[in-house]
């Protein structure tokens, strides 16, 4: 199984060095690591090339412009996706590609790291029932964070549609259209808590709106993601 993992970026030169070494160090190599440099003033490109893995240049600002980019950049048959801002734990390709058979996307759940032991727990086990509730209702919730879709699929069905949020979601109740998308437990990635900059409260009004297919300003007056 050849599976490319692709990292979108913008502005990313400070976090994206611990996401790279992650994917780099995984007990299941990747066939090829692909960071989309979408459209960063930093060193993002001359990091990622530092540490000698591909990098794609994607000029239209949006994380789901970026993800396109990489999806259409991959080579190889698989394409797992992660952020710059996260930490996939050794074996996430490897449980990932454990449970791929037959299916068309996967994904796993996520934990903030850095904060209060007892805000990773709530939020790991908060969003593992969220996760399991969701693929209970038949509504796969895939995250651009933790996912991995068969590329022939994913671009059956057009990619990832261009929203300002959700892109992931979306592309995932596509592809559940045409075949099996499959939650895998033990593939656990840890993410930044930068998304609770404005407390729990706020964060999870945004997921709720998202989730709720409302994404309007959801990243901001520019419609931007940081990745």
């Amino acid at each position: 199984m050849r599976i490319s993992v692709v990292i979108p970026a913008h502005n990313e030169e400070t976090l994206l060095p611990g996401a790279l070494q992650a994917v780099l160090q995984q007990t299941l190599p990747p066939f090829e690591v692909i960071v989309v440099d979408n459209a960063s003033t930093d060193r993002t490109r001359e990091v990622a090339e530092a540490l000698g893995v591909r990098v794609v240049y994607c000029a239209r600002k949006g994380v789901a412009y970026a993800r396109q980019a990489g999806l259409l950049a991959a080579r190889g048959e698989w394409v797992a996706m992660t952020d710059a801002d996260s930490l996939p734990l050794p074996t996430w390709l490897q449980s990932l590609a454990h449970r791929a058979e037959g299916a068309v996307a996967l994904y796993g759940p996520l934990r903030f790291y850095g904060v209060s032991p007892w805000a990773g727990v709530v939020s790991e086990w908060g969003y593992r029932a969220f996760l399991n509730l969701m693929a209970f209702l038949g509504r796969p919730n895939l995250a651009g964070a933790n996912m991995m879709v068969l590329k022939e699929a994913a671009l059956k069905v057009g990619g990832f549609p261009e929203v300002e949020a959700r892109e992931d979601v979306l592309l995932g109740w596509r592809l559940r259209q045409i075949g099996k998308v499959r939650y895998v437990p033990e593939a656990l990635v840890l993410t930044s808590p930068r998304r609770l900059k404005g407390g729990w409260g706020r964060f999870l009004a945004q997921q709720l709106r998202n989730l709720l297919g409302d994404s309007r300003g959801y990243f901001g007056e520019d419609g931007g993601r940081e990745r």
